[in-house]
């Protein structure tokens, strides 16, 4: 059996602090995973430019309400789950992500969630658990599933390390020369040919 493991920002939907940053003018918020290896200094950073500039969840919320999966997503989404199980791993929160999860045709997502305040602040971050993509890889294959697992950014290569196949997609310069023994694709129609090679590859 085989599972295929896929992020979700920058891979089926826009970064959703850096669309944020855009709609807010806070330059700051554009850091990502793409950026900063280091998650809980960059959340803990994210959370003190919240307060600075006195927004909540719902500030956020309303940003993604406008939001939508990259063009092809769905369609390339659609058509990987009739041959393989697929999973979502995310360091996102249920609270942005279950509103583009409805537009994706609600697939499983694993990832965080966040504590607000009465007035709708964020006031702390809950991990599922420490480095939960590659530990969700890594239990699906103590499962006996063959893992194949792709994402674009620092907090994606330990599940691509712990994957039987790991492939990035559409990464920044950064992390391609930093890792530079996984293939890197930059279109859906590419991912899916390079899912497929490992699916043949590492049999199941």
């Amino acid at each position: 059996m085989q599972i295929v493991c896929l992020d979700l920002e920058g891979v089926l939907v826009p970064e959703i602090w850096i669309a944020f940053s855009e709609r807010t003018g806070i330059k700051e918020l554009r850091r990502t995973t793409r950026d900063e290896p280091d998650y809980d200094k960059l959340m803990q950073g994210r959370l003190a430019l919240l307060r600075q500039h006195g927004l909540g969840l719902p500030d956020i919320q309303k940003v993604i309400a406008g939001m939508g999966p990259e063009p092809g997503a769905k369609d390339f989404l659609d058509a990987l789950r009739q041959g393989y199980q697929v999973v979502i791993l995310s360091d996102t929160f249920y609270e942005f992500g279950m509103p583009l999860m409805a537009q994706l045709g609600m697939p499983t997502l694993f990832c965080h969630r966040l504590e607000t305040d009465a007035r709708g602040f964020v006031a702390a971050y809950h991990l599922r658990l420490p480095d939960q993509k590659r530990a969700a890889v890594k239990a699906f294959k103590g499962l006996n599933f063959r893992t194949i697992a792709a994402g674009d950014s620092y907090n994606d290569t330990a599940m691509l390390a712990e994957a039987h196949a790991g492939i990035l997609f559409r990464p920044p310069p950064n992390v391609i020369a930093e890792f530079p023994q996984y293939p890197v694709v930059t279109d859906y129609q590419g991912l899916r040919a390079r899912i497929d090679e490992a699916s043949a590859r590492i049999g199941g």
